[in-house]
């Protein structure tokens, strides 16, 4: 499976973008899918999650969705902050819901996208 981040740009505080996860190879509704994001300087972090049965609420500033007509998982973002940039990737596992945060279990991955929050 060959995942394409894409969606990423510059935004001012307080802005909105939509990143999408497009899949190719594969049908992305049978994985586990998972929005991780690094900052400058900072360790990789697990952002978002959905799978078949379940979606996670992150901050309530952020959102994911699935089209599966589309083959694509998407990350609203919204009410962005500064600290909110990050080179965000998507992923996509085979795990169970429970450890969707765990990001070796990730055996796809997307390039990555820049998001840059402006303050």
């Amino acid at each position: 499976v060959q995942l394409q981040a894409s969606g990423g740009g510059s935004v001012q505080a307080g802005g909105s973008l939509r990143l999408s996860c497009a899949a190719s190879g594969g049908t992305l509704r049978r994985y586990l899918v998972g929005w991780f994001r690094q900052a400058p300087g900072k360790e990789r972090e697990f952002v978002i999650a959905i799978n078949r049965s379940a979606t996670d609420s992150a901050n309530g500033r952020f959102s994911i969705s699935r089209s599966n007509a589309k083959n694509t998982v998407y990350l609203q973002m919204n009410s962005l902050k500064p600290e909110d940039t990050a080179v965000y990737y998507c992923a996509a596992s085979n795990g169970v819901w429970s450890t969707r945060g765990q990001e070796e279990l990730y055996i796809y991955w997307g390039q990555g996208t820049l998001v840059t929050v402006s303050s």
